[in-house]
Order: structure tokens, then sequence, then C-alpha cells
């Protein structure tokens, strides 16, 4: 169990402390200029200043991901010449990344340094928004590096009506109509999740046997479990965590769409311009 303790003071001190405070100080800058639902656009105002912070990194990742996307007929085709030769094949499809530039593990490690930002924002925000007001304002208080951005009074938990600290599980049979927040948020991580996937039809897996390729099968698979997924980890955890969902997602969207357009969404948008 110490090495627990020790692990969970280590991510206090680079990651769940500082989020905390920029959290704090955001909140402080919003409210000084009287914007209403200070609380709810803090969290949107610091997922944006995370996304921004880890733009750079997302970047390498998606542009990994397209160029590795780019290549996948030619992998397919070295897969079916060489299949019973594993050797051969494993040579050919390493000479296809060198000659285009592109290192295997290159989109690992912007997803490694992601995890633990994400896992501590997702901390904060379930911390505060499990305890009430003045427990949430005591443990702020505790927490600040600087005593100007103590608080005096409990935030506003509301946005546009909503409570930030309901789980819309616990009053779906009174108010039904929260169910909409889990639809869109599992609609929103869909629209990334097949914008993430290749737009160009691979006509060399319409051969039978090509279709079983287990990469392909499970991203598709992905594509619609994940939204799920999340749609329901909306549905049973506070609203205040789907706002910052919804706000990363989107960000997402437009990161997605600047560096390598529409992807996998692109064929249903023609259809639809059609």
């Amino acid at each position: 169990m110490e090495i627990f303790g020790t692990i969970y003071s280590i991510f206090n001190l680079l990651f769940i402390g500082p989020i905390t405070n920029l959290l704090v100080l955001l909140f402080v800058l919003i409210s000084a200029v009287n914007i209403p639902y200070a609380f709810a656009f803090s969290i949107i105002a610091l997922t944006v200043v995370i996304r921004f912070v880890l733009y750079p990194l997302t970047a390498a990742q998606i542009r990994s991901s397209k160029r590795m996307q780019d290549v996948a007929p030619k992998i397919a085709q070295i897969k079916a010449r060489y299949k019973s030769d594993r050797n051969k094949q494993q040579q050919e499809i390493m000479n296809v990344y060198r000659s285009e530039g592109i290192n295997p593990a290159s989109g690992c490690l912007p997803v490694l340094v992601q995890i633990p930002i994400i896992w501590s924002l997702y901390h904060v925000l379930t911390t505060l928004l499990s305890e009430n007001g003045q427990e949430a304002l005591n443990h702020l208080n505790s927490v600040v590096y600087f005593d100007f951005l103590k608080i005096s009074a409990a935030w506003d938990p509301t946005f546009f009506g909503m409570m930030l600290s309901v789980i819309p599980r616990d009053i779906f049979s009174n108010q039904p109509l929260y169910i909409l927040v889990a639809v869109i948020t599992a609609a929103l991580q869909f629209v990334l999740s097949k914008m993430m996937m290749s737009g160009v039809t691979d006509k060399s897996k319409t051969k039978k046997g090509a279709a079983d390729d287990f990469q392909a099968v499970f991203q598709k698979q992905m594509i619609f479990v994940f939204p799920v997924m999340i749609g329901w980890f909306s549905f049973v955890f506070p609203l205040g965590l789907s706002l910052y969902w919804n706000t990363f997602t989107l960000f997402g969207i437009l990161q997605q769409y600047k560096l390598v357009g529409l992807g996998g969404l692109e064929p249903w948008v023609k259809k639809i311009r059609a």
C-alpha cells in the first residue's frame, strides 16, 4: 500500500495540484468579470487550456495515425503476398515504413504522456463534484498555492439550469430529458472516432480473408463501442464531467479537421451533400 501512496503523492505534485490551482485561477478570473456560471466556464476554460498544452503531442499522434492509414493498402498487399513467410513479411513492411519515413511507435508516446494529465483532470473534477459546496470550498482552499486564490464563498454549481453535480441516472425517472446529455456525448465521440479513421476504401480488402484482419475489425468495432461506453459514463457520472468531456471532444474534432480533414467522415458528408 505504501507504493500506491508514493505514486499518488507524485501524481499530486506533478499533475493534480497544478491542475487544481489552474482551475481555481480560471474561476477567480472569470468571476472577477462577473460572467455567470463561472464554475462551469472555468471547467470549459481549463479543458481548452489543457488541450492547447497537449496540442503538439496530439498533433504528432494524429499525423502519425494518418500516415499509417495512408500506407495501409501497401501493408495489406505485403501481408497477402508473403502470408506464408512471416520474416519476409516483416522485412517488407519495415522497408515501407522506412521509405515513407514512418516510425510505428511514434504515435504511442503522445498517448502515454496524455494519460496522467487526463486522469488527473478527471480526478480533480470528480472530487469537486462529489463534495457539497462547503466541502469542495474547504478542499480547494487547503491545496491552493497562493492566498489570493482562496475562495470565500461557494460557487454556483449550475450551468444553464443544470446542476453540474447531478448524475443523470439518479434523476432519469423524474427528468428523462437528461438522457440527451449522454446521447450528445456519445454522438460527438462517434464523430471524432469516425474522423480518425481513413476515408479511403482499400479495394484490396474485398478478397476473402482480408476482412478478417484483426486490426481492421477492432477499429471498426471501436468506432461504435467507444462512443457507447463514453455515453454510458456521462449517464452515470456527474454532469460536470460530461461538460469537460464534450469540450475535450469538440476541441479534438476541430484539431482533427484542421490537420487531416474529415477522414472517415468524408464519404458520409459527400453522400449528404449529393
